[in-house]
């Protein structure tokens, strides 16, 4: 199922990090990683990608350091931080409190006969 691009677009850093929270990746391993733990449900292009990397590693959330891939490739790999962590951990307290909340408002509203 496609998803309103919108509904992605405020949780985008919390996916991200949550990716990196299990080990260091590059940008593309990324792309794939989020694609197959979502069952293909979302699908996070590298213009999209690049530029929220980019910003938590200013905000110091993660940091970028070049390596050898096994291939002989150098890559851009990316890491969380202490501070990415303590970022993760917020915004998942977030998300948590958040979807609880439009799962009520859901729960409660009367839904027509399909």
């Amino acid at each position: 199922m496609k998803f309103d691009k919108t509904l992605i677009g405020g949780s985008t850093a919390l996916l991200v990090l949550s990716l990196l929270s299990d080990g260091d990746k590059y940008g593309y391993e990324m792309v794939l990683e989020l694609a197959r733990r979502s069952d293909n449900a979302f699908e996070l292009k590298e213009g999209t990608l690049y530029p929220l990397l980019h910003a938590l590693e200013n905000a110091g959330d993660v940091r970028a350091y070049p390596r050898t891939s096994p291939s002989g490739r150098e890559r851009r790999y990316y890491s969380l931080t202490g501070k990415g962590r303590r970022r993760l951990m917020e915004k998942t307290e977030e998300w948590r409190i958040f979807s609880e909340s439009v799962n009520a408002v859901l729960r409660a509203s009367a839904l027509p006969d399909a």
